[in-house]
């Protein structure tokens, strides 16, 4: 094991739990959406409304964080939030399954599962990823950062793939048990992943009286006076809404202004997402690389990831007004390449500051920066297609509308760049080093 830290082994280990986390969430997002809509002939407004209230229930968030801070281990509360999700999804196909013969109370039992999956992924995302912060050495953050994301992709790919292949012929009943069979997987997965991770304490410590913890609100009011916790909390929502903003429009805006084929715009999709893929590997290579001869690493790759991401986008802008003069598939995989960079920078930058400030706060911490992860890429997607609607009203369907909502958005990654560089002033590795080798006694060795 590195000395101070989570080795290797571990920190995989950690990402096989965010792999469950993703494959108990994409069913309820992806397959019972499309079942709402196209099955049931919903209007897209109602799973669209029962996502945002899983969106809404990551306000929660500090209030999870919370919960584990001033304790002796986190694994519990993961457990217990990834338990609460496997059942809310299972009963959320329970719910769209009732939708077919009573739409009233299956849409009143899909609210309640929804609320419930929203508990599940808040008490246990924040919950992991304070872990992950509070036990990983500074110069592994950007590669672990890497890691837990893509095997949270990984675990989106597996498991759309895997059900999309079980669920035909569809039927009510065989959602309900491919729902079951994934959330069941998934659990025990995540239970080995974190067997052993935290030790259990030792017979004096459980009789020794836990570190004294404030009530919710007093934490978090010391947690909101720290500066360095408001400049990023503002750092994450702008980031984030420039980050979603494009999230519904790219692929309508291809097919109106290139005229590309369903087919063709998915495959532009795809480029976006391989470019995504790219620049989580750059900073997986980077980071260590010069985590110990650079200081700011973190911020730099941050500050670089917004800089591509805005001048992609603002080609794209230039693009859509002057159609055929910039190649669109460079410009979207250009795109893809920077928010990777930025997103995964962005998280391992999080990990680093969650340890700073008072002790005993970092779950209060990383659970305001999830809750305004959350609620600004909700918020990004949505407000996208509102801003290319009322454009549209202005300046006519076409190229001009995308242009201006890209415009917008690479002006937000530009503040998004100055907000990062002024959140922080790097500290001397010595001192970082110093500071991660406090939580090595609380990690089983692999």
């Amino acid at each position: 094991m590195a000395q101070g830290g989570l080795s290797w082994l571990q920190i995989l280990r950690l990402a096989l739990v965010q792999t469950g986390l993703g494959a108990m969430v994409v069913l309820t997002t992806s397959t019972m959406n499309r079942v709402m809509v196209v099955e049931l002939a919903f209007p897209a407004i109602v799973p669209g409304a029962l996502v945002g209230i899983h969106y809404a229930l990551q306000l929660m968030r500090p209030l999870f964080g919370h919960g584990s801070d001033g304790g002796r281990r986190r694994t519990p509360f993961i457990v217990a939030g990834l338990a609460v999700l496997g059942l809310g999804a299972i009963a959320a196909s329970g719910a769209t399954a009732l939708m077919q013969h009573h739409p009233t109370a299956g849409i009143v039992a899909a609210i309640l599962a929804f609320a419930a999956i929203g508990v599940g992924v808040g008490a246990a995302g924040t919950n992991l990823l304070t872990l992950v912060a509070t036990h990983v050495a500074a110069e592994r953050r950007g590669p672990a950062a890497t890691l837990i994301w893509m095997m949270m992709i990984f675990g989106f790919v597996v498991t759309t793939g895997v059900a999309g292949q079980v669920l035909d012929p569809y039927s009510p009943e065989r959602l309900i048990a491919v729902t079951a069979a994934v959330c069941a997987i998934a659990f025990l997965v995540s239970l080995a992943g974190l067997a052993g991770i935290e030790r259990p304490p030792s017979p004096a410590e459980s009789r020794a009286p836990s570190a004294p913890k404030p009530a919710f609100r007093q934490a978090l009011k010391e947690v909101w006076r720290e500066t360095e916790t408001r400049r990023f909390t503002i750092f994450v929502v702008v980031s984030m809404l420039a980050y979603a903003g494009q999230d519904l429009i790219l692929e309508p805006f291809a097919g109106i202004v290139f005229s590309m084929t369903p087919g063709e715009t998915t495959a532009l999709s795809s480029a976006q997402h391989g470019g995504t893929f790219l620049g989580m590997l750059l900073v997986a290579v980077i980071a260590p690389m010069l985590a110990r001869r650079v200081a700011g690493v973190l911020t730099g790759l941050s500050v670089a990831g917004c800089l591509a991401s805005a001048l992609a986008l603002a080609m794209l802008a230039g693009s859509g007004l002057f159609p055929g003069y910039l190649p669109i598939g460079a410009l979207v995989f250009a795109l893809g390449l920077g928010n990777g960079v930025f997103a995964v920078a962005a998280i391992a930058k999080m990990m680093a500051l969650a340890r700073e400030g008072a002790r005993g706060r970092e779950g209060v911490r990383m659970g305001v920066w999830g809750a305004a992860q959350a609620i600004a890429f909700g918020a990004g997607g949505f407000l996208g297609t509102l801003a290319v609607d009322l454009a549209g009203h202005v300046l006519g369907a076409g190229g001009a509308a995308y242009a201006v909502v890209f415009a917008v958005e690479a002006l937000l990654f530009l503040v998004s760049a100055k907000l990062v560089i002024g959140i922080v002033r790097p500290r001397p590795l010595v001192q970082a080093e110093k500071e991660e080798s406090l939580s090595s006694n609380e990690v089983v060795p692999a």
